[in-house]
């Protein structure tokens, strides 16, 4: 099997036994824990595994034509995770197929072309994720739909603790003043915009391309009372207009892409007042560019990547913006995932009600990997604040801090009970 020449190589901690389709045993790793049993149903992936990984194996566990004895595909991604973190070299040391490195070459050349998000196709890839059935996100994401990294201040946040964390500190960094004009763009269902109107008495509007996500922020601010202050557009970011007091944008940058970057942020600086704040919050990559990987660009974010530090901060120097702060989320997005794949695996007969069983498998893989992905390799969250001035906000951090005081934890509901665990 040529898998196991792969899996040889790189299991040395933990154990691993491969059950292949010819109900033959192959085992890896040391035998000490964790134990991890995966089995393969069809003869094509002894070597399909073994060219292209990357691709084949999401594909593979969403067809059924593999398994995971006993536990979730989690628990082999971690064993994955672990083993390649304690290589000497870390990821760039993993070992792979000539046909592996060739396709990862490829899609590095091609990832302008992959990425290329004109009106049109970005319109397209936020429909093909963002418009599946709502009452889908309502079976993992927290009571308020927020669907980005969320901000754990203690090992036993709840995710909805934790979710109005992160708007709280985004808040606290914007320094609002009442009466300022707010622009969230990618604006999600509003849960950020309502929430910033709330609680520091701003004007909002939020725009974004994906139309039901729109009509239910709407919905959102008219229940709320707020239909006067906050409002939505369907707009893409490049036909924006206007001058805002502060602009902030959560989760949107990765689906720019890279050859729209430069125009994202001299948009942002056009729509920015001379004396206005801009908050940046990004998933991204501190060791370098890369590309996406070709299961998730398929299957969840067709025109998606998470961008290097240095390939964001290029395109900021050439909009003409100061950055002003960065912070850098090291863990945070693994424990969100964690919380959203544990709500998602309890709820899994539910979301078979709306989709199917493959649906259902391709969903776990998705979050089970991102999980693995924040956990083990080095991707994180940054949070880049902008200004057209270099006076516009005050020379030390500490109105961050006052002002995360005295903002409210919430506007709305209560926040529900926490869930004591740990966060490992």
């Amino acid at each position: 099997m040529l898998f196991a020449h792969l899996l040889e190589r790189l299991i040395r901690q933990g154990s691993l036994t491969v059950i292949d389709a010819a109900n033959r045993q192959h085992h890896f790793g040391d035998g000490r824990e964790p134990v991890v049993t995966l089995r393969l149903h069809d003869r094509a992936l002894h070597r399909q595994l073994f060219f292209y990984p990357s691709l084949y194996f999401g594909e593979a566990y969403m067809e059924g034509r593999l398994s995971i004895d006993g536990g979730d595909i989690y628990r082999f991604l971690a064993l994955i995770g672990e083993n390649t973190r304690a290589r000497d070299g870390g990821w760039d040391a993993v070992p792979a197929s000539g046909f592996a490195r060739l396709t990862s070459q490829l899609g590095y050349l091609l990832r302008r072309f992959l990425q290329a998000n004109d009106h049109r196709q970005a319109r397209r890839h936020a429909s093909h994720h963002y418009e599946l059935d709502e009452r889908l996100y309502d079976l993992f994401l927290d009571s308020s739909r927020i669907y980005s990294c969320a901000y754990f201040m203690t090992p036993d946040d709840s995710l909805e603790r934790a979710q109005q964390q992160k708007c709280r500190h985004l808040a606290a960094k914007l320094r609002l003043r009442a009466g300022q004009r707010v622009l969230d763009i990618g604006c999600g269902w509003g849960a950020l915009a309502v929430y910033l109107a709330e609680a520091a008495d701003v004007d909002v509007v939020g725009i974004n391309v994906a139309e039901a996500q729109v009509a239910a922020a709407r919905v959102r601010a008219v229940r709320q009372g707020l239909a006067g202050r906050v409002s939505f557009a369907v707009c893409d970011y490049r036909d924006v207009s206007g001058l805002y007091d502060r602009i902030v944008s959560v989760g949107f940058l990765e689906h720019v892409g890279i050859p729209h970057f430069e125009a994202f942020f001299r948009r942002v600086r056009a729509c920015l007042a001379e004396d206005g704040v801009a908050l940046i919050h990004f998933i991204g990559r501190p060791d370098g560019p890369g590309t996406t990987n070709p299961w998730l660009r398929k299957y969840i974010f067709p025109g998606g990547y998470s961008p290097a530090l240095s390939e964001v901060v290029a395109a900021i120097e050439r909009a003409g913006l100061w950055i002003t702060d960065i912070e850098f989320w090291r863990m945070h997005y693994a424990w969100t995932l964690r919380c959203w794949r544990e709500r998602f695996l309890s709820q899994w007969e539910n979301a078979k009600a709306l989709y199917d069983e493959r649906f259902c498998r391709m969903w776990e893989f998705y979050l089970a990997a991102c999980e693995a992905t924040f956990r083990f390799t080095p991707h994180g969250v940054f949070q880049v604040q902008l200004t057209r001035r270099i006076d516009a906000l005050p020379y030390t951090r500490d109105y961050m801090f006052d002002a995360e005081k005295v903002l409210p934890l919430t506007t709305a509901a209560p926040v529900p009970p926490r869930q004591d665990r740990e966060l490992t």
